[in-house]
C-alpha cells in the first residue's frame, strides 16, 4: 500500500543544518557531520565523494529499504539549490517535484527528473501520481517536512539522529505548534546515526 514518508536528518539538539547553508555549504558550517552516515565516515564539502557509497551495514540496509519502494518524492528550493541540484540529474531513481516560490526561475532541463511546482499541495498530488501504488517521500528541508505534518499528509516519519549538537542553524520544528501522536516502528543503530522510524497519528 502506497504510503508518503517523511525523512531527515537531524543532530541531537534538533537541527536540520547548521548556520549558513546553502549552495557550496549545503548543510551550513559543521552541518556535514549529519551526513556521516550517508558518506560511512568524515567528510567536507570540498573532498571529492559519492553519496551512499561507503555507508556502514547498517545504515546500508536501513537506506535500501527505505527506497525499495519510493515512487515519487518532493522537496524545497533551499534544499535543492544547496545539494547543487544534484548536479542536474535525479540520482533517485523516481520524479522529483520541487517546491518553490518562483517556478519559472531558472528551471532544470525537461529531461532532468526534477520538476518546480509553485506549492506543497502540487508537488505532493503530482508525486502521488507519478508513484502510483509506490510510495512518495517528502525529503526536506525542515520547512517542507512541517508542511507536510501539518496538512495531516505524512503516514510516517523518519528522523535520523547524529551523534552531535550543533548549537545553531535550522531547526526540524522551528516555529510547528501541532500537537501530533508518533509511534515507533523501528530503530536501527550505526556508528553515525540513530534512525528512528514512526508512524504518524492521524
Amino acid at each position: 500500500m502506497s504510503k508518503v514518508v517523511a525523512a531527515i536528518t537531524t543532530s541531537v539538539d534538533g537541527y536540520a543544518t547548521g548556520p549558513d547553508d546553502g549552495p557550496g555549504c549545503g548543510l551550513g558550517v559543521g552541518g556535514e557531520r549529519l551526513h556521516y552516515w550517508v558518506m560511512g565516515g568524515p567528510w567536507t564539502y570540498e573532498s571529492e565523494r559519492e553519496p551512499g557509497a561507503d555507508m556502514a551495514p547498517e545504515d546500508r540496509e536501513f537506506f535500501d529499504r527505505m527506497v525499495a519502494n519510493l515512487g515519487g518524492a518532493l522537496c524545497g528550493r533551499g534544499m535543492f539549490e544547496a545539494a547543487g541540484r544534484w548536479g542536474g540529474t535525479n540520482p533517485f531513481g523516481a520524479p522529483v517535484f520541487v517546491v518553490t516560490h518562483r517556478p519559472e526561475d531558472d528551471p532544470p532541463a525537461p529531461d532532468s527528473g526534477f520538476v518546480l511546482v509553485s506549492s506543497f499541495e502540487e508537488a505532493l498530488r503530482r508525486a502521488r501520481e507519478a508513484a502510483g501504488d509506490k510510495d512518495v517521500s517528502i525529503s526536506g528541508g525542515a520547512d517542507v517536512i512541517r508542511q507536510g505534518l501539518h496538512a495531516g499528509a505524512v503516514d510516517e516519519l523518519v528522523i535520523s539522529t547524529a551523534p552531535l549538537v550543533l548549537g545553531a542553524g535550522k531547526r526540524l520544528f522551528e516555529g510547528f505548534g501541532d500537537d501530533l501522536d508518533l509511534r515507533i516502528l523501528e530503530v536501527v543503530a550505526s556508528p553515525y546515526a540513530t534512525h528512528v522510524r514512526y508512524a504518524v497519528g492521524k
